[in-house]
């Protein structure tokens, strides 16, 4: 008989990691992504690059630089060591600054997809109803973008619980603070526990799928109506 009890101290660090990855994004994803969708600047094309970044650079590389920048000698670990008297490396909350840059085009890309796709028309008809720019955004605005919320916010939550690269360069290994799902299955491969990593990347595997198919289902019921 094998014994089915496992540690899920990562699990919550995980979900918790997640969820407030999720809830920084929204918003400050939505006002980035609401200008870049509606703005002709010039350095539209230069911010466009600088959110996509993440898709396409090594996560050991930007984990890197992120290191360095919240470690002991990098300007914002050395500021954050003079407010706070720690720097942020190793910790949750540089997991949770990691994870903010790692999956910002996972957000901002979905939502100014949404906001391009609205138009203008609605937002004119809402002015010629007297109603002011915030009312606009979250009475014609807001509902007329659902999907592209809910693609962010599933796409920002399952790709910040798959994250491994940068959650380890960052945040290392320590039990209950910055050991997450991906990085515990790795350390149980490592010390030949193949039961523990199975239970762990089956519900993952699981968690994925269900991720997934629940957003193509809420997606097409969305375009059929």
């Amino acid at each position: 008989m094998f014994d089915i009890t496992i540690d899920l101290t990562p699990v919550w660090v995980t979900l918790q990691l997640a969820t407030i990855t999720t809830i920084i994004l929204l918003i400050i994803g939505t006002p980035v992504a609401w200008w870049l969708a509606h703005t002709q600047c010039w350095c539209k094309s230069l911010f466009q690059a600088m959110v996509a970044l993440p898709l396409v650079l090594p996560p050991t590389v930007l984990g890197f630089y992120l290191l360095v920048a919240l470690g002991p000698h990098g300007w914002i670990g050395q500021l954050s060591e003079w407010f706070s008297g720690r720097h942020l490396a190793f910790s949750f909350t540089g997991l949770v600054i990691g994870s903010v840059i790692a999956s910002t085009p996972f957000v901002i890309q979905p939502l100014q997809d949404a906001f391009s796709a609205i138009g203008k028309r609605p937002l004119e008809v809402a002015a010629t109803l007297r109603a002011n720019p915030l009312d606009c955004f979250f009475t014609v605005v807001l509902p007329l973008a659902r999907p592209g919320f809910l693609t962010a916010a599933t796409l920002c939550f399952a790709h910040t619980i798959g994250e491994f690269g940068i959650v380890l360069m960052i945040g290392g290994n320590l039990h209950g603070q910055t050991q997450v799902i991906s990085i515990a299955i790795f350390e149980h491969v490592e010390m030949l526990e193949f039961y523990e990593a199975h239970l762990l990347a089956g519900g993952m595997l699981l968690f994925s799928f269900m991720v997934l198919l629940t957003l193509y289902t809420v997606n097409r019921r969305y375009s059929t109506t």
